[in-house]
């Protein structure tokens, strides 16, 4: 049994919200997008990839006749595969929308997504957006950021916690060129774990502690996502703040 929810909200600094969310527990399926770009264009590329990815997993579910344009890699299970082709639509949608119309040229989004089959969880991650597991208080991030500071962290360059003049540098988003590379991982998971779905609003304002104890304290999916956006609203909040936690029961 599935049970989630999301809140999102524009901060204390920005004037829009850029972030999107959605969720559909029946279906098991759950994604989060960070847009970026001027002139709200941000907005309209994170809109769209969510659209894209829901359509897709919907139609795919329902057994839908529907044209697989990137193949099947026989390595990965057939719902990772439904996951990365979801996103690599979104990606062709976002980048073609960008290409066609001046106004939106340079927009992008990151993107995480997961797909819940019973027990089995695929998820999958383009950005700096993340997906954590908590379980019994101990949180895990599951997804790597695509960023400088990432990359230089992975190569020893740079220590855990220190600070980067390029740290809000993405190396990879959806919408920046035609075709995209998506991180996808599967897990098992345990009765009682939950899932948390965020954008950097909310990881780059509270600790991954602190998030950890929050979701201790409310294991309600709705009071931890609130409890989380709260506590990031307490701090400066100088980005959008997105939290959507999926709380599993076997």
């Amino acid at each position: 049994m599935l049970t989630a929810h999301g809140v999102t909200h524009p901060g204390r600094v920005r004037k829009t919200n850029e972030d999107r969310y959605d969720a559909d527990s029946a279906l098991g399926v759950f994604v989060v997008a960070d847009g970026m770009g001027g002139h709200n264009a941000g907005e309209v590329a994170a809109a769209l990839a969510v659209e894209t990815i829901m359509a897709f997993m919907r139609r795919t579910h329902e057994g839908d006749d529907v044209t697989w344009p990137y193949g099947i890699d026989r390595n990965l299970t057939f719902h990772a595969n439904r996951l990365i082709t979801a996103v690599r639509l979104a990606n062709r949608r976002v980048f073609r929308t960008a290409e066609s119309r001046d106004d939106l040229s340079g927009m992008g989004t990151t993107v995480v997504a997961g797909l819940v089959d019973g027990a089995e969880c695929v998820y999958v991650s383009v950005g700096d957006s993340r997906i954590y597991s908590i379980i019994d208080g101990t949180i895990t991030q599951l997804t790597t950021d695509d960023s400088w500071v990432a990359t230089l962290q992975s190569a020893g360059a740079l220590a855990p916690g220190e600070r980067h003049p390029m740290r809000h540098v993405l190396t990879n988003v959806i919408g920046a060129r035609e075709q995209v590379e998506v991180e996808v991982g599967e897990r098992t998971l345990r009765d009682g774990e939950r899932l948390l779905f965020c954008t950097d609003g909310l990881h780059g304002e509270i600790s991954d502690e602190q998030a950890a104890a929050l979701l201790s304290s409310h294991p309600d999916a709705e009071a931890a996502a609130e409890a989380l956006v709260a506590a990031v609203l307490e701090q400066r909040a100088r980005d959008n703040v997105t939290a959507l936690v999926v709380r599993y029961r076997a």
